[in-house]
């Protein structure tokens, strides 16, 4: 007979692990599951360990034991787990990364190098991507990484292709060695000095060095260029924008010859000129485009609409909206036609529209969901909190337990201070959809943000991390639970990871909070004119400066 914790096991595991491949041992791998699907990696690689030690021969489960060491820190469960893999698999990509990762965490820096200077001369793209992930994300140390790379840089075998370059100096600057970005800067554009990636890389880091007139001269070079793709153009355009100047971007793409007919394009440069409030470029624009629309296409016709938002004429707004005819299109045009109809202060028109289409049979089952968000945004902007909740409500009672309105609605109580009901929304999302990442990560960073519920947040974020390893958000919730489970030093590590990953404010602002924790307050105050940088008006960030008084 099973004991009660293995029948837990088996009732809770996924339907693919209820059953283990014929050999392997069945108490061991149900155990190991059910602690992935509980959010404790270090119990999972324990059982899959047992499970590996137990099935000789077996180079899955050693595998499986190995993937989540790489999540956990434990450096001699991964070391066995690897040596396990290793003697009963060919050697692989994946293989060398988990070596490179182990010598990296464990200081072995020569071990390290050895390693991934042979998943770069050998592996391919696959290999220089894999390499460059275990830089990145792999290990503890960004210094040592940095070092680690510069290494390879210096002995020659990084590869030199437009996009490996690009991607190499994206990690050095992740990994802020600024230096070892110029030098492999110097040799991308020594072989490609028209290279649009890495002049683009090269414009942001001089832009955020405080080097803005070198960075529009390396943008302006690059439009220069004329470049044929038109996805690259666009990057460029955006680029003016980030230097502060959206109308030189706009220009760009009117100098580029696009068609009307290209409405990306278009509506990017709609978009630029209204930031740039250049109100006659865009009015000219917007002529262009009616003159063409009397063939009804209707991505035409909702972006003539868009134009006129921008333009503050939400009265043709109206009108395009309602001759869309039909199609994906109709149903945004639909929504927005309550949007413009609000900015006119024609308030109950508004509610009206959004309540036939909240109870339009022949409307599909996302418009109306839609509607109901459109309108609790709508009165959240009117600062009606009561009426707010009610469309919320009454979405809920449409669309029982949908993800959408229960996640908007979680975020409506956190916002109120009512943990609580977030909590209960939250914990209603993963009822129907215990996989679901984003409410995983949700609630646990909730609980570790504003209860002192450590241990909680910790196995929901875990739970998200095992899903999603690479997911930049996860990783800095994680990051954050640490913190606040006092253990800043492992904190900064992950927090900086996730800035690796992605530069966000509100995750600059984590490394900073956590900087000045450890008491390392010029960095901190480096890292929070980042945060601030990248968005002045974060919340995260604001909260972070009131807490320590700047």
């Amino acid at each position: 007979m099973l004991g009660a914790a293995l029948c837990l096991a088996l009732l809770s595991a996924p339907a693919t692990a209820r059953k283990p491949p014929a050999g392997q041992p069945l108490r061991e791998v149900l155990a190991a599951e059910f602690a992935v699907s509980a959010g404790r990696p270090d119990e999972a690689v324990h059982w899959y360990l047992e499970a590996a030690r137990a099935a000789p021969g077996d180079a899955a489960l050693a595998s499986r034991a190995t993937q989540y060491a790489l999540m956990g820190r434990d450096d001699a469960a991964l070391e066995e787990a690897l040596a396990l893999w290793s003697a009963r698999a060919p050697d692989s990509i994946g293989m060398q990364g988990a070596r490179a990762t182990l010598a990296l965490r464990t200081g072995r820096a020569r071990a390290a190098r050895r390693e991934l200077e042979t998943m770069l001369r050998e592996g391919g793209a696959r290999g220089w991507l894999a390499a460059y992930a275990v830089l990145g994300t792999g290990s503890r140390d960004p210094e040592l990484s940095a070092r680690v790379l510069g290494e390879l840089f210096e002995r020659d075998v990084l590869p030199t292709q437009p996009m490996a370059l690009a991607a190499a100096g994206q990690l050095a600057l992740g990994l802020g060695d600024d230096a070892l970005f110029g030098r492999i800067d110097e040799v991308a554009r020594e072989l490609h000095p028209a290279d649009p990636a890495m002049g683009l890389l090269r414009v942001s880091h001089l832009h955020r060095a405080g080097r803005s007139a070198e960075a529009r001269q390396v943008l302006d070079a690059l439009a220069a260029g004329d470049p044929a793709n038109p996805r690259i153009r666009e990057r460029i355009a955006l680029g003016y924008a980030e230097l502060g100047d959206p109308a030189a971007g706009a220009a760009l793409l009117e100098a580029g010859g696009a068609s009307d007919d290209d409405l990306g394009q278009v509506a990017l440069r709609a978009s630029l000129l209204a930031d740039a409030d250049d109100r006659q470029a865009l009015a000219g624009l917007y002529e262009g485009l009616a003159a063409g629309a009397e063939v009804p296409n209707p991505a035409r016709r909702l972006l003539l609409g868009q134009v006129a938002e921008f333009l503050e004429l939400p009265g043709e707004a109206l009108e395009w909206y309602r001759s869309v005819p039909g199609g994906e299109q109709r149903d945004t045009a639909r929504l927005r036609e309550t949007k413009v109809l609000h900015d006119l202060d024609r308030q109950d028109e508004a509610w009206a529209a959004l309540r036939a289409l909240q109870q339009d049979a022949a409307a599909n089952d996302r418009l109306r969901r839609d509607a109901y968000l459109m309108e609790s945004e709508l009165r959240r902007a009117d600062g009606d909190d009561a009426a707010e909740l009610d469309a919320l409500d009454r979405g809920l009672a449409a669309f029982p337990d949908e993800s959408a309105l229960l996640y908007s609605r979680a975020l409506m109580w956190e916002r109120r201070d009512d943990i609580p009901r977030a909590e209960a929304d939250l914990r209603r999302i993963l009822v129907a959809e215990p996989d679901s990442t984003a409410a995983l990560n949700a609630l646990g960073y909730t609980l570790a943000d504003r209860t002192d519920r450590y241990g909680e947040a910790l196995e929901l974020i875990e739970r998200a991390r095992i899903a999603e390893p690479a997911n930049a958000a996860i990783i800095d919730s994680y990051g954050w639970v640490l913190h606040r489970l006092g253990r800043d030093e492992e904190a900064l590590v992950e927090l900086r990871r996730a800035f690796v990953l992605e530069k966000d404010a509100e995750i600059a602002s984590h490394v900073g909070t956590v900087l000045w924790s450890l008491g390392r307050r010029e960095e901190a105050m480096e890292w929070f004119e980042q945060a601030r940088s990248i968005d002045p008006e974060n919340r995260s960030l604001r909260r972070a400066l009131e807490d320590i008084g700047a």
